[in-house]
């Protein structure tokens, strides 16, 4: 059998970051000055005159949530449909966050006990970032920021307000910092060589795009083929059909690494459809 590995490539990714700071750090404005944004905004900020200015200038749209549903759902229609827009912003997350640990307490199948409503909250903000990873856009996500503690109670610092390992999926995380009339960005944790560990960066837009590539950050989204509704409903009948376990069902999802049939690739899915009816037509003959 020959061997099947291929020599490592570069590739241009798209960006994946990360921002958190206190009010008036300049996270928004920033995030914002990414091309063509499509934004998400949780809190009302966009309504300010200054945001509204440059959204228009930039020629973005605004969609007003705090429901994780209706975030993902926006989220699956950037990703399949054709659109110009370059840039997801979603600002800040925390409200996002915070309202799906309220409605999961909620929820008289999950309920509080143990902190199972975290537990769920956490599983539902790792598919959404697994699915904003495969997204064809820059993805910057913002989030309040909280002092952080440390041995006997002592302020250490500042992190993020949200789902505490946000952080881990980024490619780049940066806190942002007003100092006087300056703003400045300390990389807090980076995949990216241009982005060195520590450092602290002018925290601009013009900045992050001369040190990672303006051509890749402006390139035009590409739309990709998931699951149609149709197909995830034939897989689910044979499924059923099949008395497929819980633990293969949940192989064919890692698979792609999603934990939903919808967010599976159209061509994936039908190669499993095409699987389980032939396996139908076998036992029928």
């Amino acid at each position: 059998m020959a061997l099947r590995g291929v020599k490592p490539e570069a590739i241009k990714k798209r960006l994946k970051a990360f921002f958190y700071g206190n009010a008036g750090a300049g996270k928004t404005t920033a995030a914002i000055s990414f091309p063509k944004p499509y934004l998400i905004e949780t809190e009302g900020g966009a309504e300010n005159d200054s945001y509204i200015k440059k959204l228009k200038e930039s020629g973005a749209s605004v969609f007003s949530t705090s429901d994780y549903d209706d975030v993902m759902e926006e989220i699956r229609t950037l990703m399949t449909e054709d659109h110009d827009y370059k840039t997801l912003v979603i600002d800040p997350l925390t409200h996002v966050y915070d309202d799906l640990v309220e409605k999961c307490g909620k929820n008289s199948k999950i309920g509080t006990d143990f902190g199972r409503h975290y537990s769920e909250a956490n599983k539902r903000m790792k598919q959404m970032m697994k699915i904003l990873a495969r997204l064809d856009m820059n993805v910057i996500i913002t989030s309040h920021a909280k002092k952080e503690y440390g041995d006997e109670m002592k302020v250490i610092g500042t992190t993020f307000d949200c789902y505490k390992k946000l952080d881990y999926l980024f490619d780049l995380v940066i806190e942002v910092q007003k100092r006087g009339d300056n703003r400045v960005g300390i990389v807090k944790k980076s995949r990216i060589d241009a982005f060195p560990d520590g450092e602290t960066i002018e925290f601009s837009y013009d900045q992050i795009a001369e040190r990672y590539g303006r051509e890749t950050l402006e390139r035009t989204a590409v739309a990709a083929s998931l699951a149609t509704p149709e197909q995830v409903a034939e897989i689910r009948r044979f499924i059923e059909i099949l008395h497929i376990d819980e633990e293969t069902q949940g192989k064919i999802l890692k698979k792609e690494d999603v934990e939903d049939f919808s967010y599976l690739s159209a061509d994936y899915i039908q190669r499993c459809i095409d699987k389980m009816k032939s396996k139908i037509n076998g036992d029928a003959a």
